[in-house]
């Protein structure tokens, strides 16, 4: 854990559609002044290059240097773990605590984090937080849902885990993509304790 930020959120990318929201995601984290640590999968990363204007980097000090820069986050501020890092704060209970956010979340990682796989860092650092009772977010994105990935959502929130999809919704007016994409960011923001200003919460104001 680097000093001068608030405390760690785990963010992961996987190879569901919606890599906008993970981006996003990093971006309001960085404004909110905590150290985000990022892995992001090796189908992440064809989406990434699929659904936005460029590719990421594969090699993790590569990757935590153009996400500082796309994000503007401080020296240190980001830090990128790979696949089978396995000495990564993440990786056990003992390393630093951390919330972490699965976003997108796809229905193979879903299935893997209901299943206690832990066949790569992704997988492990989900089932570390599980087993350690913090914070689990996971913004599945995926449409229709079968009976097998409605039980595993079911049992990953009974697990204490929270069911955030991807589903914005249109009460705020959205006049653009990005209002949709702030909206399902808010909720995740909320859910983190973390206080934002993508837009204003029920009842407080337009």
């Amino acid at each position: 854990m680097a000093e001068g930020f608030a405390s760690p959120v785990t963010v992961a990318l996987t190879g569901a559609s919606g890599a906008q929201y993970g981006l996003r995601l990093i971006e309001a984290l960085v404004a909110a002044d905590h150290e985000v640590w990022v892995m992001i999968s090796k189908a992440a990363h064809l989406v990434i290059a699929t659904e936005t204007d460029g590719e990421l980097p594969a090699r993790p000090e590569r990757l935590a240097a153009a996400l500082t820069e796309r994000s503007g986050a401080r020296p240190g501020q980001i830090r990128c773990f790979g696949r089978e890092e396995w000495m990564a704060p993440v990786a056990s209970g003992s390393g630093a605590p951390s919330a972490m956010v699965v976003c997108p979340c796809s229905t193979g990682t879903l299935s893997a984090v209901a299943t206690g796989a832990s066949n790569n860092l992704i997988e492990r650092a989900a089932d570390v937080a599980l087993k350690e009772r913090r914070r689990l977010i996971l913004v599945p994105r995926e449409t229709p849902l079968s009976a097998i990935h409605l039980e595993h959502m079911l049992n990953l929130t009974r697990l204490g885990a929270v069911i955030l999809p991807a589903a914005p919704g249109f009460y705020h007016k959205p006049a653009s993509i990005d209002d949709l994409i702030d909206f399902i960011v808010a909720r995740i923001l909320n859910q983190l304790g973390i206080e934002h200003r993508l837009m204003p919460r029920w009842g407080e104001g337009a």
